[in-house]
């Protein structure tokens, strides 16, 4: 059974700088009172993961402090101090927490995006496969898009492409068994002077290890401060 989340929260959050004004991460802006990040944790609980590993590093401490005085069952882990400073991507945030999953099979998620728990709850499938999500836009050169076989295998992705290639984008959802510590080891800096996740899912995919799961119910990027609108709506009907 899997039991373990990765969950990304150590971005700079550029994007929400409106609303963060730079003091603390975007993760802890409020919705209904309470931190977005929150509800990113209620809804994997719901499914019945155990242990939220929660990756920190840019703007550390104020999550820190939330982490700490909260009653989720996390496990913080600084990526600064594990990787170091110099190095910055989401695959850096795989690398930190290698020493806490083990041989373990584990669900990776990006921790200013939020999912239903039905979609959730079918990437916990524990079948020696790694999974990415995908979901269908209407704008796919805003997206990295995922490129599949007829049977949903994962061929690669193309980030943001300037031709239509596809219209699958990734989600930023994974479940991941342990090969892919193996796949990051090799990843190099992106054009975008980062360590990117996606690189090491592409090299697992070539091995014909990575299926396409696509998202059924809902899937909301909290990336702009419009998304606040949007998101509480998302909030308010899951409470019904």
């Amino acid at each position: 059974m899997i039991t373990k989340a990765v969950i990304f929260a150590a971005g700079r959050g550029t994007r929400m700088r409106e609303l963060t004004k730079d003091k603390h991460p975007k993760h802890l802006i409020e919705i209904h009172g309470r931190p977005f990040l929150s509800y990113v944790f209620d809804f994997l609980l719901e499914v019945g993961l155990k242990q939220l590993i929660v990756v920190v590093g840019h703007q550390a401490q104020p999550l820190i402090e939330w982490l700490e005085e909260s009653d989720y069952p996390v496990t913080i882990v600084n990526q600064f101090a594990v990787v170091g400073e110099e190095k910055y991507g989401t695959a850096c945030a795989i690398m930190a927490v290698k020493d806490f999953i083990e041989n373990e099979e584990f669900l990776a998620l990006n921790g200013d995006n939020l999912y239903s728990a039905e979609d959730l709850r079918r990437f916990l499938n524990e079948d020696g496969m790694n999974y990415i999500g995908g979901l269908k836009v209407p704008e796919p050169s805003n997206y990295g898009i995922l490129k599949t076989d007829e049977q949903d295998f994962l061929q690669e992705i193309i980030e943001k492409p300037k031709n239509f290639v596809g219209d699958l984008a990734n989600v930023g959802l994974y479940k991941f068994t342990p090969e892919i510590f193996r796949a990051i080891e090799t990843v190099k800096l992106s054009p975008r002077k980062e360590y990117e996740i996606t690189d090491a899912v592409t090299l697992l995919a070539r091995e014909h290890s990575v299926k396409v799961l696509r998202i059924k119910e809902a899937w909301h990027d909290f990336g702009r401060p419009e998304d606040v609108v949007t998101i509480s709506h998302f909030i308010e009907q899951h409470k019904k």
